[in-house]
């Protein structure tokens, strides 16, 4: 089904995905200047502007699939194109107008509609809706996802691994989740609780963007669902202060340069995700949980932050399952709907089978 792959956005994810769909796939990335690393990538590259229409139009057009890595704020416009072309549509987006827009798409288009098939949104509701499926009746299903620095500097403890722009987005945009059954909206960075993990204390809170659509698929099937960010201790404290005291929501651009400027990149990141649902089997009540810890990996000789190869594994294998026919051929995907141990079973969904290696 799938021969030729574009991929939208060549930053460190989107150059693995890349990478990694080259493996299968005739490969063509685009960015606005070709990313300097001190390796080459296996596939080529144009350079144009996406925000074109008509040269996003004519790129889109040669190519069975598209994944998008850009900002979550361009996603749309090639969501559109994509469409109208007939052309497999995959990106990571957090942000819930994107992911609406996308599925009013998908209800004409002849081809896979499939947003937020990074971690969270993406893996982290498989896992979930996996868990859930084995009780006879589910009472409560959480999830919680994290992307931090291993060695954590300064009080807010964080590193900007990923885009500034979607961490400040769900940082500042209200949550689903679903308490005593009913789906309702709740601030975020509210909620917050405390985590341990393999001895390590963490903190959770809710963000916007996490569940993705498993608030509709599970309203009136559990009495609790929620999303929330790890972090380290003292966090959240300190984004409320700069987001809701300092009224830096009405700034989101200077937001972003703060945190890019005060928290730079770093190699060695960790990503945690952790998973529980609770529920019945037969009369018996049962709690199942998930829980693994990712360090950077080397992949084809290259070492590669554990944000960036989570999150381009997880898009890529959601590619391969509508390659080899194991997702449907069109329309839009939920990403509780992907088998987990389909997932796993793809040559990128096998990589979540190594653990504890940060």
């Amino acid at each position: 089904m799938i021969k030729k792959v574009l991929v939208l956005g060549l930053g460190k994810v989107g150059s693995l995905v890349g990478v990694l769909l080259n493996r299968q796939f005739e490969v063509v990335g685009i960015d606005k200047q070709a990313p300097h690393y001190d390796f080459p990538l296996p596939f080529p590259i144009v350079t144009g502007d996406v925000s074109d229409p008509a040269f996003l139009s004519e790129q889109i057009s040669q190519f069975d699939a598209v994944v998008s890595a850009l900002p979550y704020f361009l996603n749309t416009a090639v969501a559109d194109v994509a469409a109208q072309h007939g052309v497999h549509y995959f990106d990571l987006t957090e942000d819930v107008a994107t992911t609406t827009h996308v599925r009013k798409l998908s209800a004409t288009a002849k081809s896979v509609m499939a947003p937020q098939c990074g971690l969270a949104p993406g893996i982290i509701g498989i896992i979930g809706a996996d868990l859930a499926s084995r009780f006879d009746a589910v009472r409560s299903i959480e999830m919680r996802v994290g992307a931090l620095p291993k060695y954590p500097a300064g009080a807010l403890g964080y590193a900007m691994t990923w885009s500034a722009a979607g961490v400040v987005n769900e940082y500042i945009n209200d949550a689903e989740a679903i308490h005593h059954g009913k789906r309702k909206m709740v601030p975020s960075l509210q909620g917050k609780e405390s985590i341990q993990i393999d001895g390590s204390e963490y903190e959770a809170f809710y963000t916007s963007g996490g569940l993705g659509t498993m608030c509709e698929t599970f309203e009136g099937k559990v009495d609790r669902l929620d999303y929330k960010t790890i972090r380290y201790p003292g966090h959240c404290d300190l984004m409320n202060f700069l987001i809701n005291e300092l009224l830096l929501r009405n700034d989101k651009k200077r937001l972003e340069e703060i945190l890019l400027n005060a928290k730079p990149a770093v190699d060695d990141d960790i990503v945690i995700i952790y998973a529980a649902a609770e529920g019945k089997k037969g009369k018996d009540l049962y709690r199942h949980e998930f829980c693994r810890k990712y360090g950077p990996l080397i992949i084809d000789g290259i070492s590669w932050r554990a944000i960036s190869w989570t999150t381009a594994a997880s898009v890529a294998a959601v590619v391969e399952m509508v390659s080899r026919g194991k997702l449907p051929a069109a329309g839009f995907i939920k990403q509780e709907s992907i088998s987990l141990s389909d997932f796993l079973e793809t040559s990128y969904g096998q990589y979540y089978n190594t653990s504890d290696n940060s």
